[in-house]
């Protein structure tokens, strides 16, 4: 039985921070051997027709900013097709937020937080065995979410954190399930990283990328 292919779409438009995909990619393959990855804002398209999941990264480029960027408008009718053609979606930071705008949310840009943040975790398989303490930087939210989609997490400072499409198999997550330590220095440098109140020791959010990548598997195999 062969692996299932997991396509990664990048979707950074900032050179200097292309570290946050490596890594989100690296754990992706880590978890399912068989991944590709595009770069979504330099013309490259994924194929479809040999895609069993997906996973839309982060990004420093704001969803609102499709003027300027009109491969973002692109993205959007990305993710309806995934939806149309049920293909397991996961959407990450920047994803969570493109995501919902596809399906008519909204976005509004609300200053930076860059910490971990204890959240609402609602009973879902993407977070089983996740902690509720997950790491994020981000300076956009999702102040109305996209049409069949629901909150599934949520913190004190952000309702709509996590969401999943009620009937296709997609899920967004505001937080970045891809950091670890490992990147402390750089998001400090970057972003003014705080561990005040939690820090990465109580985090273990690449458990995310893992459970997206076995049901990824398990909708693979019942295709078959």
């Amino acid at each position: 039985m062969e692996s299932p292919t997991i396509v990664v779409v990048r979707s950074e438009v900032d050179p200097d921070a292309e570290y946050h995909c490596d890594a989100l990619a690296g754990f992706v393959s880590s978890a399912a051997p068989s991944t590709r990855e595009i770069d979504y804002p330099a013309g490259e398209r994924p194929d479809l027709e040999r895609a069993d999941g997906v996973v839309l990264t982060g990004s420093t480029a704001g969803v609102y900013e499709v003027d300027e960027r009109p491969w973002i408008a692109d993205q959007q009718r990305l993710v309806r097709e995934l939806i149309d053609r049920e293909i397991p979606t996961l959407g990450v930071c920047f994803g969570h937020q493109i995501a919902n705008a596809a399906l008519g949310g909204t976005v509004e840009h609300v200053g930076t937080t860059a910490r971990p943040v204890d959240a609402d975790l609602a009973d879902d398989p993407l977070f089983d065995d996740v902690s509720s303490v997950v790491p994020v930087t981000h300076g956009d939210v999702v102040t109305e979410v996209g049409d069949e989609m629901e909150v599934i997490a949520s913190a004190d400072y952000y309702h709509a954190f996590a969401t999943r499409h009620r009937t296709a198999p997609l899920w967004t997550v505001q937080f970045h399930p891809e950091f670890t330590a490992d990147l402390r220095d750089r998001l400090a440098a970057d972003f003014d990283w705080k561990e005040d109140d939690h820090g990465f020791e109580d985090v273990n959010a690449t458990r995310v990328i893992e459970n997206f990548a076995s049901m990824v598997a398990d909708s693979s195999d019942s295709d078959e």
